[in-house]
């Protein structure tokens, strides 16, 4: 049975993007663009019907650019995603996890390349990722 992606899981999709910008303590203008370029040509085809995947991909900017403005600490939104990855194991196929390492990788290089805590970050999430995907 496919499970149609939910506006909550792009809020957790945006908690993980922001960990990602914002493990360096900065979140820089550059990574936000990048985000939203890659939500623009990439995540809209993700899932569901077209009105749908429009809201909830703009899901993600406006949940990225809300913890951005309240600075949470970062650690902290990347294991409520896992949390949430862990809990709706179903979302995550093969497919998403790619789009997923795509976008974490591409916020993390938009800023004069990846330093050692995005690093750190992407490595442990590809790991997350590995666990138990779904085809």
């Amino acid at each position: 049975m496919h499970k149609q992606l939910n506006a909550t899981f792009y809020q957790s999709i945006a908690k993980l993007f922001y960990a990602i910008a914002a493990s360096d303590k900065v979140v820089r203008i550059e990574e936000f663009n990048i985000l939203k370029k890659i939500i623009k040509n990439e995540w809209l085809s993700a899932d569901g019907t077209e009105d749908y995947k429009i809201d909830a991909a703009h899901q993600i900017e406006i949940v990225f650019d809300w913890l951005t403005s309240k600075k949470l600490d970062a650690k902290t939104c990347y294991d409520e995603f896992i949390a949430y990855k862990n809990e709706h194991h179903f979302f995550f196929t093969n497919e998403l996890n790619s789009l997923i390492l795509k976008t974490a990788g591409a916020i993390t290089a938009s800023f004069s390349g990846q330093n050692k805590s995005e690093l750190i970050m992407l490595a442990n999430l590809t790991i997350e990722l590995k666990n138990n995907p779904i085809n």
